[in-house]
């Protein structure tokens, strides 16, 4: 069962997605709230799977409460998804929100199957991101005079390992799901993410998955790369 916490101060809004989820046998609503602190504050006390998390609310908006809850993953809380929701289709919020932490981006007026589909997706540790909201941060990135792109020597002095984490990062896989594919442990994963971001010179996942793509790490047609052995902890080696 897929415990999830709505958060939203929209009350057509939150009861809409409440009715939604209401009908799915495996996905159960164990709080309903209104702004960013009580989002905080109830993660803490409910424990839930994943947040669908409106980025607009007074109190405290959705970036500064996915900051706070993501912040927390790291003393010992239970770990939490967070799915955020939004009106427009890419703004600062929104990618402040991501960069705060957050594993995915839907919009409010998405069909409910996708709504389902992507609590799902951060349920299981994977990010969940439109193709065409992908495509437009993707452009927006390689459009900025400033962007962060490395040499081509940076990206080779990323071990295996560390290229095999941004590639599978650049695949919209979370924590979990990489540790599940590499068999590793999370912490492990979010060690190697720390450290190929301080190699890169880059400060979070977008601009890391960003530069997969442009220096041909990874190419868009790529297919997911095949998991590691267990009892060797590496995967085939490449090219």
């Amino acid at each position: 069962m897929i415990r999830v916490l709505l958060a939203d101060d929209e009350q057509l809004i939150r009861t809409g997605i409440a009715m939604i989820l209401a009908a799915e046998a495996d996905i159960e609503v164990v709080e309903v709230v209104c702004d960013g602190l009580a989002a905080v504050t109830r993660v803490r006390e409910t424990a839930p799977d994943v947040v669908v998390m409106d980025v607009r609310m007074p109190v405290m908006d959705g970036v500064e409460a996915t900051r706070r809850i993501i912040e927390e993953q790291g003393s010992g809380s239970h770990p939490v998804g967070i799915l955020v929701l939004s009106t427009f289709h890419v703004d600062e919020a929104v990618r402040g929100a991501l960069r705060a932490g957050a594993s995915g981006f839907v919009l409010k007026d998405a069909a409910p199957d996708e709504l389902v589909a992507a609590i799902h997706a951060v349920a299981r540790g994977e990010a969940w991101l439109d193709p065409a909201v992908a495509k437009r941060l993707l452009a927006e990135f390689k459009g900025r005079p400033d962007s962060p792109l490395p040499r081509p020597e940076l990206i080779n002095r990323l071990t295996h390992r560390e290229r095999e984490v941004l590639v599978l990062l650049a695949h919209a896989l979370g924590n979990k799901a990489i540790a599940d594919h590499l068999f590793v442990s999370e912490a492990t994963v979010k060690t190697h993410v720390t450290r190929l971001l301080t190699k890169l010179g880059l400060h979070d996942r977008a601009s890391a998955v960003a530069v997969a793509y442009r220096t041909g790490l990874v190419g868009p047609s790529d297919p997911m790369p095949p998991r590691s052995h267990p009892s060797s902890g590496t995967s085939a080696p490449g090219p």
